[in-house]
């Protein structure tokens, strides 16, 4: 049945980004030939929210404790353009990613599915 999750991220600056994950946030990598990464991602979940409109999809990145995660990012260069805010299920802010996008970092508040090690 279902194995995994693949999980992709465009860019017009690829190679930039997967240095970024590789370097910056220090995620496992294996090269699927001529360079191009597949990163390990840490254990996820899904949650399905209702909308009014078409569906869309977001990535957020998880963590247990926002401030100690943002200061350790932001003392490798990392640019968080949004401050910490509440946004009810959790602590929430953004950083950047080269090529200018930015991707969510969040600290739940709510039950979460993954499994401790």
């Amino acid at each position: 049945m279902i194995t995994g999750v693949h999980a992709i991220i465009f860019s017009p600056d690829a190679d930039g980004v997967r240095a970024f994950f590789r370097d910056t946030l220090g995620f496992p990598s294996v090269d699927a030939g001529g360079g191009w990464l597949i990163f390990a991602l840490p254990p996820a979940e899904l949650g399905v929210h209702p909308i009014d409109t078409d569906g869309h999809h977001e990535l957020y990145l998880m963590c247990d404790d926002i401030h100690a995660t943002v200061a350790e990012l932001q003392a490798k260069g990392v640019e968080f353009p949004k401050p910490i805010t509440e946004a009810g299920f959790g602590l929430m802010t953004a950083f950047k990613i080269p090529g200018g996008a930015e991707l969510a970092l969040y600290q739940p508040r709510h039950p979460t599915a993954i499994q401790p090690n």
